[in-house]
Order: structure tokens, then C-alpha cells, then sequence
């Protein structure tokens, strides 16, 4: 049943998004490595660029470990479900005997 499931989009979702993040990111660098400009101002434009990487990767494995802590509170969740309902069905089975 659960096979199929890729945990709301992640799966395929995330591998786009990476790609898609990588390709900007080489991108942005080349523009900055052949664009005309002094060597102050070029790594001036790196480390910004290198800013704006670090948050992204931040808010990226923000996301992330929501994303975990949600898929554990759920299996939690469902595991507490599937002990009441034994031990319902199991009251209610020795009970009948």
C-alpha cells in the first residue's frame, strides 16, 4: 500500500528543486567569473552570492527536518492508534471466550 507513496512530493520534487538550485547557482558564478569587473568587486559578488547559498541550504534543511519530525509524530501517532485497537480487540476477544 505504501510502496508507492514519495512522502507528499519529496522524492521527485526534491531532486527537481536540488537540480533546479544547482543550475542557478552554477549559473550565478559563471555570470560572476566573466562579467567585467575588479577582482574586490567580483569577490564582493561571491560572497554575497555565497550568503544567499547559505540560507537557501539553511531554510533547505529547515524544511527537511520539519519534514521529518512531521513523518515521525505521524508514524508515532499511528503506532499508539494500532496498540489501542489491540488492545481493544484483544479485551474484546478474551471477553467472548
Amino acid at each position: 500500500m505504501y510502496e508507492n507513496e514519495n512522502f507528499g512530493g519529496i522524492k521527485e520534487g526534491g531532486n527537481a528543486m536540488g537540480a533546479f538550485a544547482l543550475g542557478m547557482i552554477a549559473g550565478a558564478v559563471t555570470a560572476l567569473l566573466l562579467a567585467p569587473a575588479s577582482g574586490s568587486e567580483t569577490r564582493r559578488k561571491l560572497g554575497q552570492v555565497a550568503q544567499n547559498v547559505g540560507s537557501k541550504a539553511k531554510e533547505g534543511f529547515d524544511a527537511s527536518r520539519q519534514f521529518v519530525n512531521d513523518q515521525k509524530d505521524r508514524f508515532t501517532g499511528a503506532v499508539e492508534e494500532g496498540k489501542q485497537t489491540y488492545r481493544k480487540e484483544s479485551s474484546t476477544t478474551s471477553s467472548t471466550l
